[in-house]
């Protein structure tokens, strides 16, 4: 892998120190960004081995529960893909790679991980979030106050939108588009002019929210990745309240190795929706994980005290 000064990382600046810190532990002098696309060597179908199963923390009547997952299946994934953004439709994955210079829109060939077209972004742009809406992909940049439009049949440019602020998540609930900015506020987009039309303060039992990133509508809920977390949050956007967390630490840990480099975290959700497969994967991950949310098991119900014996 390639080392690249620090001004190449997307050193968020919520996060900024945490993971410059961790780059330093490992005697690291610059950041690693994201390396040449290379082709993953891959089998000919999904490694559909022993389920993997991870329970949820105890319901209570008073925390936000937390789902466990399973693992159904594997999929191979480009080793060096900076996922920003992932998108399942008819049959066909979409992603969006970041990093100044490598930043891509592609579309993929789930069984394999074989990258079956994309395009290049200019190096002046960093790939962010990605929808599909009426034929078309939508893909952020990140600083750049860009989203590009392509062609999904072909992924030829179209013509562009801006924005104000940052972008990092983008979804589409069928009537708005939502987009993320890394804060703890989600801003409802016009799907055809991107002007915006409101925005929601995300809140767990009246506390914010924040690092919302890549995005992804499923079955009336958003999903969010958390920066920097094994967690996504799933969102009633109407009110911003949580209703849920899905936790999915030890994924990585799954054959093969984990990632050594701290940029290379959980973020890429997407949704088959005629199947009701949901995809998860990361920054640079050697793998696409097909997994199925467990809801935790009720706490157990108090035993109650002994009836004293008369005397």
């Amino acid at each position: 892998m390639h080392l690249f000064p620090a001004t190449h990382l997307r050193l968020k600046p919520l996060a900024a120190l945490a993971v410059l810190a961790g780059l330093a532990a490992c005697g690291r002098g610059g950041g690693a960004g994201p390396t040449p696309q290379t082709t993953v060597a891959a089998p000919a179908q999904a490694d559909r081995g022993a389920a993997v199963t991870s329970a949820g923390s105890p319901a209570t009547s008073s925390a936000t529960p937390v789902w466990g997952y399973r693992v159904v299946a594997t999929y191979p994934h480009e080793r060096y893909a900076f996922t920003q953004g992932l998108l399942f439709h008819d049959g066909k994955l979409f992603e969006s790679t970041g990093g100044y210079g490598y930043s891509t829109v592609r579309e993929v060939e789930l069984a394999t991980g074989r990258i079956l077209r994309q395009h290049r972004l200019a190096p002046n742009y960093f790939g962010e979030g990605l929808i599909l809406r009426d034929g078309q992909l939508i893909q952020l940049t990140w600083q750049q106050n860009t989203a590009f439009v392509y062609d999904a049949r072909d992924l030829r440019p179209l013509f562009t939108h801006r924005f104000t602020g940052e972008g990092w998540g983008l979804a589409d609930d069928g009537e708005r588009l939502i987009l993320s900015d890394g804060t703890d506020t989600l801003r409802f987009m016009h799907p055809d002019s991107f002007v915006e039309l409101g925005r929601v303060r995300v809140r767990e039992k009246g506390r914010p929210v924040t690092n919302l990133n890549e995005l992804e509508w499923i079955d009336g809920l958003l999903w969010a990745n958390v920066w920097h977390t094994d967690r996504i949050v799933c969102i009633d956007v109407e009110s911003g309240e949580v209703v849920r967390w899905i936790d999915l630490s030890g994924l990585i840990q799954l054959p093969p190795e984990p990632p050594v480099d701290p940029q290379n975290v959980l973020n890429g959700i997407a949704w088959d929706e005629r199947a009701n497969r949901i995809f998860v994967t990361g920054k640079n991950w050697p793998k696409v994980f097909e997994i199925e949310p467990v809801p935790p098991k009720p706490s157990p119900a108090p035993t109650p005290a002994p009836t004293p014996a008369p005397k």
